[in-house]
């Protein structure tokens, strides 16, 4: 991950800061967050899964849910939560629970998009239960399974023309 922008810091006792950038306009990477097309595409770990299940009411108050499969084995995840905070392109705030949970709780995430000529920094900070709940996510697996999905994110905005200076 060396060559990777994508960072995961703990922050204080129940945080954790998730950040990478992209060549892509605030407004594209927002979009690639929130509609279920492009989710589809990018939002999965280790090859061999997939985002089966997609849900989303992009309203304050509406809910969201995502089950992912892994076909060869029989194994499905999933996820859901609620919208709290939506300000197109800038800012989507949402509660995190697992069907099967895995950490105690639920978790709350507030994920901002900047951009300043042509590159979007995605912050997205993960508030926790507790510091024990903290600690479990940053003992995960999570910060691989992140960056292949932002890896494949990277190559859709690409592939689709919406990277910066692509049609410039």
């Amino acid at each position: 991950m060396s060559n990777s922008s994508l960072k995961v810091e703990a922050k204080g006792d129940r945080e954790v800061v998730i950040s990478r950038s992209f060549n892509a306009s605030k407004e594209l990477v927002f979009t690639a967050h929130t509609e279920c097309k492009y989710l589809k595409r990018w939002m999965f770990g280790p090859e061999g899964w997939s985002l089966d299940v997609c849900e989303i009411d992009l309203t304050v108050g509406g809910k969201y849910r995502w089950v992912w499969k892994k076909a060869d084995k029989g194994i499905e995840m999933g996820m859901g939560g609620e919208y709290r905070e939506i300000e197109r392109p800038d800012r989507i705030v949402a509660t995190e629970q697992f069907d099967a949970p895995w950490y105690e709780g639920e978790g709350l995430s507030t994920v901002t998009f900047v951009e300043s000529n042509g590159v979007t920094t995605l912050t997205n900070t993960m508030t926790y239960i507790s510091r024990e709940a903290r600690d479990q996510v940053l003992a995960s697996p999570m910060e691989e399974g992140l960056e292949m999905g932002y890896k494949r994110l990277e190559s859709l905005l690409e592939e689709t023309g919406h990277a910066a200076g692509s049609g410039e």
